[in-house]
């Protein structure tokens, strides 16, 4: 295994060519007043594997592709609820 950072996130766009829009959400508890914090950081990655909207990816970092895109898509966690008959039709087309 390498280096890279890996993380795991769901796709809120999916509207670009070959590039989706990751959403990675985290949970930490704050030091000082011990509420636990939920925060969300969004990412650019490079999709070959036609991940749609709503599905959950894990991304690893990787050689910047352009100028705000250094994440690739590495493998499609699991599908959100109304993505697998569509992926079945494209499956059957191609």
């Amino acid at each position: 295994m390498n280096k890279r950072r890996r993380l795991t996130g769901v796709v809120i766009s999916d509207k670009m060519d070959k590039t989706v829009v990751v959403r990675v959400s985290r949970a930490f508890r704050h030091p000082l007043y011990k509420k636990v914090v939920r925060t969300h950081k969004k990412y650019k990655a490079h999709d070959e594997l036609g991940a749609q909207v709503g599905d959950q990816v894990r991304i690893v970092e990787s050689r910047p592709i352009s100028k705000t895109k250094h994440w690739v898509v590495e493998a499609i966690v699991r599908r959100a609820r109304g993505n697998e008959d569509v992926v079945a039709e494209q499956e059957a087309e191609a």
